[in-house]
């Protein structure tokens, strides 16, 4: 499946990138996957703050990119799924290093002072 692509050029792959992963919830979103595919509603539970209108729309938009599956189950009562993608795997591999740099310099700073960082 290919990366929806957005109005305007990119400049870069981090531009490009960026694009797939903007909005507030989609990192925590691709964290929560990671381990497991789960259900609309226990990713909500995971995720507190986010809306079910927000959630449904960064679910879509994953899915659209390639990035997350939706998994249909003919059930009653129905069943949804929700699970990385490879390329959503590769993804979130793309982003441990981010990750780590923010668990040393911001959080490991952050407890490091008892103040505000400079």
């Amino acid at each position: 499946m290919a990366t929806t692509r957005r109005p305007g050029a990119y400049h870069c792959g981090i531009d490009a990138a960026m694009d797939v992963i903007s909005g507030k919830w989609k990192v925590l979103i691709l964290w929560a996957l990671a381990e497991q595919a789960w259900r609309f509603g226990e990713l909500r539970r995971m995720l507190p703050g986010v809306t079910e209108k927000v959630l449904a729309s960064h679910l879509r938009e994953l899915e659209a990119d390639g990035i997350v599956h939706r998994e249909e189950y003919d059930e009653v009562p129905p069943r949804v799924e929700y699970s990385l993608t490879p390329r959503g795997a590769t993804l979130n591999a793309a982003l441990e290093p981010l990750g780590a740099w923010g668990r040393e310099h911001v959080i490991g700073s952050v407890s490091e002072h008892s103040g505000p960082m400079p």
